[in-house]
Parts: C-alpha cells; sequence; structure tokens
C-alpha cells in the first residue's frame, strides 16, 4: 500500500511538472491623448495686414480688448484656423497705478491747502490754522476718503482689466487733483465763511457722511475677493442688505459721502464735484447692472443701478 501510494504521488507531481504555467497576459496599449493643433493668423486691426502666422498651436492663452486673460484657444468658437487682430494700444499703465494716483494727488494736495503752505494764500496767513472747527472737520473728513480709496485699490479692489493707456494717466489726474485743489483753496481760505445754517447744518452734513462712510467701509469687508463674476447677494451682516436695492452700492454709499461733505462745507465747489461725480458714477452703475441682468437670466428684478427705485 505504502508502494502504491508513492507511485501515485509521484506520477501526480510528474503531471503538474508538465502543466505549463499561465502567461501573463498583455497590458493593453496606452491611449494615446489627442492633441488638437490650430492654425492662427495675427492681422494688424487697422490694415489688415498679415502680420505673422503661427501653425500647429496646440495651446494659447489669448489676451486682447474682446477676450478676458483666461481665455484659451480651445474653449473659443473657432475652427482650425482662428484669425486675431493686433492693434499697437502704444504705451500703458496698470489700472492699480493709475488708481493710486488719483488718489494720493488729491489727499497730498489737500493738506498743502490745510496747513496753508507759502506762496498760496498771503504771506501773513502762511502755516497759520484756520479758527473755524469745521474746516478742521471736512479735512479729516477728506483725508479719510482719499485713504480708504487707496487702501481699496491695494487690497480690496478686483481689478477686471489689466492695463489703459498712458494718457489716461494725466486725464483722470487732471480731474481729481484740480478739482481737489479748487475745494482746498475755498475751505481752508482765511476769509472762509461757516455755513449758513451753523453747527446744526455741519452736524447734518457730518452725520450723512460719517453713515454712508462708515456703511461703506463695513460692506467692503465683506466683499469676497473671488474673480468669479457672480450676483452679489446680502449676507447676516446688515450692510450688505442694500444690495436687495441696488447692484452697485458702493457708488450709493460714496454719493451719499459726497453729498454729506456738500451740505457740511456749504461750498460751490465741493457741489460741482459731487453733481459731476454723480454723473459719472450713474454711467458706470448702469453699465455694470446691465452686464449683470444680460449675463445672469435669474438676477433680481427688483434691483436698481444706484439709486434704490429711482435709477
Amino acid at each position: 500500500m505504502d508502494i502504491l501510494a508513492l507511485e501515485a504521488k509521484s506520477q501526480n507531481g510528474a503531471e503538474a511538472e508538465k502543466k505549463p504555467t499561465p502567461k501573463p497576459k498583455p497590458k493593453a496599449p496606452k491611449k494615446t491623448k489627442r492633441i488638437v493643433y490650430f492654425e492662427v493668423e495675427i492681422l494688424d486691426l487697422k490694415t489688415k495686414e498679415k502680420l505673422l502666422l503661427l501653425d500647429k498651436v496646440s495651446l494659447m492663452f489669448c489676451a486682447a480688448k474682446c477676450l478676458r486673460d483666461e481665455e484659451v484657444l480651445q474653449t473659443l468658437p473657432v475652427g482650425t484656423t482662428a484669425s486675431f487682430y493686433f492693434s499697437d494700444m502704444g504705451p500703458q499703465l496698470t489700472w492699480g497705478t493709475v488708481f493710486l494716483a488719483e488718489c494720493v494727488g488729491p489727499l497730498i494736495l489737500y493738506l498743502m491747502f490745510y496747513f496753508r503752505l507759502p506762496f498760496i494764500y498771503s504771506p501773513k496767513y502762511d502755516f497759520t490754522s484756520s479758527k473755524h472747527w469745521v474746516v478742521h472737520l471736512a479735512c479729516m473728513c477728506h483725508s479719510f476718503h482719499y485713504i480708504k480709496r487707496v487702501v481699496e485699490t491695494l487690497f480690496v479692489h478686483r481689478i477686471s482689466h489689466g492695463t489703459m493707456p498712458l494718457r489716461n494717466i494725466f486725464k483722470n489726474c487732471g480731474y481729481y487733483w484740480c478739482s481737489a485743489a479748487w475745494m482746498a483753496y475755498y475751505i481752508n481760505h482765511p476769509l472762509y465763511t461757516t455755513p449758513h445754517y451753523g453747527q446744526q447744518q455741519v452736524n447734518a452734513g457730518l452725520y450723512i457722511f460719517l453713515v454712508s462712510f462708515g456703511f461703506d467701509i463695513l460692506n467692503v469687508l465683506f466683499i469676497s475677493g473671488s474673480k468669479v463674476k457672480k450676483i452679489p447677494y446680502p449676507t447676516k451682516n446688515p450692510f450688505t442688505w442694500i444690495f436687495w436695492l441696488v447692484s452697485c452700492p458702493n457708488y450709493t454709499y460714496e454719493l451719499g459721502s459726497w453729498i454729506g461733505f456738500t451740505v457740511m462745507t456749504q461750498c460751490v465747489p465741493v457741489a460741482f464735484f459731487t453733481i459731476v461725480a454723480f454723473v459719472q458714477m450713474t454711467v458706470w452703475a448702469k453699465g455694470k447692472h446691465r452686464s449683470y441682468l444680460k449675463e445672469f437670466r435669474d438676477y433680481p428684478t427688483l434691483r436698481s443701478s444706484i439709486l434704490p427705485f429711482i435709477l
């Protein structure tokens, strides 16, 4: 019995040795990524002359007046051949640089008139101080306003365009700087007269300014820094509730600040600047409001652009 069992085991072992080992399955070939190539023509915007032809372009980021910086060629509604028009826009400056120049200039100029530096008024008034408390309040309000704008430019504002023509800095700064000098000259003048209704008018104007200024600051603190364009909605923060009524509350608050400053100082140049600023901010606000309505079908219809239920 033991011999038979041993023979059976040896036969089974021989059969096991004869069985071929299974061959490993061949690996499936890797799928090659499909690469789409484009042929890109770059033409002069004015003469339509072909400046450059790019062949077999696989990926390209496009930056132009009508295209966003993050646009990718593959996502644009073009075929395998695309034509781009090149326009020499001349020397450019970043928007942030222009905004800073617009704000820093009025801040410095106003303080020059406030401290009555030489060659501004009569020599006997050099480095003197006004006896009217409203003049000092006006200087503080004006300074706080432009300091806030500088901080917003550096840390808050979402600038959608990269650059602007160099000539714009002269136009923009000329307007803001001249306006600041004009109002500062009269408010800080040694012969300046206080508002007609006295301290009550000053207090009313200061209250309007502080409420608008404070609401604007607290509203800015809760603005998201994301570059993704979306519908702004009110949050639990009560200072954002104005979004139920207007699309651009920053312009609404700024308008309120300048109205308060006008009432407080009773100065014609300030009133003129406020009117011009209101017209310009209305144009900007209506443009932004229209872009919201065009881009978002579910945009709240109750909202106005800058003045609730009016404009």
